[in-house]
């Protein structure tokens, strides 16, 4: 018979363990700030919320089940209560690191949620290891505010891993370059002058919008925007509005933009609408010392000269005429050739005693 206890047989007969080792273990307790380990040892593992995950105040409870498989690590044989301390997270970023390694050395293309927004860029997650991607590098334009990006899953390549330093840098915006360089080189193999296509209003500028086009932009000039006249693009488009355009002009990388489509040229009907002889309404647009222009419609306008203001003297037509009055008068000119129609009130005056002229 051996002179040992059951006891001593019973602590043989289990594996010793070390510091640094790689342990498996079920789980036989959950707290909400603590996880208990049968790791086939003398001594149950423990593993801290801390030494769990990154959440300060998360709840083990919501995350770990009893009966639940575990892979942790060996801190510390005894805590000096008897018990081993285990962590979990860092060997996952242990893991984690294995995988950016690869990752690194392939130039893969990784998918991972972020898990914070930190003041110069964000912290994303892969399989517990963090990488950092700086506000530089999250996009292609700039990002004033990156809160919208907490929690949602993006995609990067890894441009710098030393993790020894800690220091293991993502770069979003290199894809996101590429991408649109492709798109861009499709689009310019796909459209000519001439061209509709759909677009979407990218930015509003004092001098015209830029239209995204899928793959680049393209200006919309403010005098493309209507056959009439726009004072302020901004009171006609916002970001995100979706247009119907033509493609005027390109040249190299530049895309210029209408609205002006020839089948709605509002010349094409002049010459019926407004033939000499006809009575029509119109809008004073603008004015000048010799006479007032009167926009008919958009696009159309027509001169209306001081001396057929009325049959009374006037010296300049702002002494009796407004921006945006309404008025009536008679066509007294259509030049199609030339674009030009010269308009009289006088003609359409009632025929009454013109008022003596004062000495």
């Amino acid at each position: 018979m051996s002179d040992l206890s059951f006891e001593q047989m019973l602590e043989e007969s289990l594996r010793t363990i070390r510091n640094g080792e790689v342990v498996e273990g079920t789980v036989i307790d959950v707290k909400e700030d603590e996880i208990i380990l049968n790791i086939g040892y003398k001594a149950d593992g423990v593993i801290s919320r801390n030494e769990y995950t990154n959440e300060a105040n998360a709840d083990l409870r919501q995350l770990v089940n009893t009966g639940d498989k575990l892979e942790a690590k060996v801190l510390k044989v005894n805590d000096g209560d008897g018990q081993v301390l285990l962590t979990y997270k860092r060997l996952a970023a242990e893991k984690g690191n294995k995988r950016l390694e690869e990752a690194f050395n392939t130039k893969e293309v990784l998918t991972a949620p972020v898990v914070q927004v930190l003041g110069g860029g964000l912290s994303v997650e892969v399989e517990g290891a963090r990488v950092f991607i700086p506000a530089s590098l999250v996009s292609d334009t700039y990002e004033k505010n990156l809160e919208k990006y907490n929690g949602q899953e993006i995609e990067f390549v890894i441009t710098e891993f030393n993790p020894r330093r800690r220091r293991i840098i993502g770069d979003r915006k290199q894809l996101l370059v590429a991408r649109k360089l492709e798109m861009q080189k499709a689009l310019f193999e796909r459209i000519n002058v001439g061209d509709v296509v759909e677009g979407v209003v990218k930015n509003v500028t004092d001098f015209g919008a830029f239209v995204d086009l899928g793959g680049a932009d393209g200006l919309l000039h403010i005098s493309e925007m209507s056959w009439g006249h726009v004072d302020n693009p901004r009171k006609i488009f916002k970001v995100g509005d979706k247009l119907t355009v033509l493609i005027k002009d390109i040249s190299g990388d530049k895309i210029a933009l209408s609205l002006k489509f020839e089948d709605q040229n509002p010349w094409l009907t002049a010459a019926e609408k407004y033939a000499a002889g006809n009575i029509v309404k119109g809008r004073v647009a603008r004015m000048t010392d010799f006479g007032a222009f009167v926009e008919l419609e958009p696009g159309v306008d027509a001169l209306l000269h001081v001396s057929q203001i009325s049959r009374v003297h006037v010296d300049k037509p702002s002494d009796v005429l407004s921006i945006n009055q309404e008025i009536e008068a008679k066509v007294v000119d259509f030049n199609e050739a030339d674009k030009k129609i010269s308009l009289s009130m006088k003609a359409i005056e009632q025929q009454q005693p013109a008022a003596p002229v004062e000495e």
